[in-house]
């Protein structure tokens, strides 16, 4: 191979996010917006909060990033509260569905409340069980009103970048309680020629003794089906078993998938017609003394 493996500056991974948003069809091309919002009680305190992710336009997708509620709140409708208002904005800004992650610990049956239904379930290494979770906000769905709705008296509002750091301590705390504190490190690879261009380019991270996760592979087009996409994957999955992973996981369209299938990723959940017109898919490797 007439390429060496180098790390990717900041640049460079801005330029892969760019061109993979190039390869996916038309119609799934999205503008992504970051929005937070936070719920204060009588005397201005942050009690809880969600942060969440807009992909506007054709993808028409709200994704749940966080959501959280203060321990001493918890009971009160304070989650209902937020969960009410973040779809309100989604139906606002054309949303067709909401889609979610949780854990065995977390809330699963307060979104199934909610009107959310499980399309994937893994269990991750450390035994816990994790879940997506979708509604499609153009179908009926019964309204869930908690039976103690006393949370309704605080006050909702769209929050800032220090509203959503305080929101997202507050779910790793909370995560760490039960699964403990895990050591993220990132592979960011390209392979570059003599010139040091790039040729194939990779974006992932690891959560040390727990499971990796591809968020990008890239080759540029005149390059692609000379096996470089897979050279790389590879190296990012031998990365996060030298990290102590079992398994990696990845996202996919139907534009992609293929890829993945071909490396031995095995699907472990699929969301139909969403973005409309394709599906997406959630997919996984466990890895083996053979990798």
């Amino acid at each position: 191979m007439d390429y060496k493996i180098e790390n990717l500056t900041n640049e460079e991974a801005a330029y892969i996010g760019e061109q993979i948003n190039e390869i996916v069809p038309q119609e799934v091309d999205a503008d992504e917006e970051e929005f937070v919002l936070k719920v204060e009680n009588e005397v201005g305190e942050i009690v809880g909060g969600c942060i969440a992710e807009l992909y506007e336009y054709r993808w028409s997708r709200l994704y749940l990033n966080t959501l959280w509620v203060d321990e001493r709140y918890r009971h009160h409708g304070i989650g209902s509260l937020i969960i009410r208002e973040l779809e309100r904005i989604a139906r606002e800004k054309g949303c067709r569905v909401v889609t979610l992650g949780t854990a065995s610990y977390m809330a699963r049956p307060f979104y199934e409340k909610h009107g959310y239904t499980v399309f994937t379930t893994l269990k991750k290494p450390n035994g816990y069980l994790s879940y997506s979770l979708v509604k499609y906000l153009d179908r009926e769905t019964p309204e869930y009103l908690p039976s103690d709705n006393s949370g309704a008296r605080f006050r909702i509002s769209l929050g800032n970048e220090d509203d959503a750091e305080r929101i997202e301590d507050g779910i790793v705390a909370y995560s760490e309680a039960h699964e403990g504190k895990f050591e993220r490190v990132d592979f960011r690879k390209k392979l570059a020629d003599k010139d040091g261009s790039i040729a194939a380019g990779v974006i992932a991270d690891v959560n040390k003794d727990a499971y990796g996760f591809v968020d990008a592979v890239f080759v540029e087009e005149p390059l692609r089906r000379q096996g470089l996409g897979a050279y790389l994957l590879k190296a990012a999955e031998a990365f996060a078993r030298e990290n102590g992973a079992s398994m990696v996981l990845t996202n996919a369209g139907d534009w992609n998938v293929e890829f993945f299938q071909k490396n031995d990723y095995l699907l472990r959940g699929e969301l139909k017609d969403v973005p409309k017109g394709h599906d997406c898919y959630e997919l996984y490797k466990m890895l083996t003394d053979e990798l």
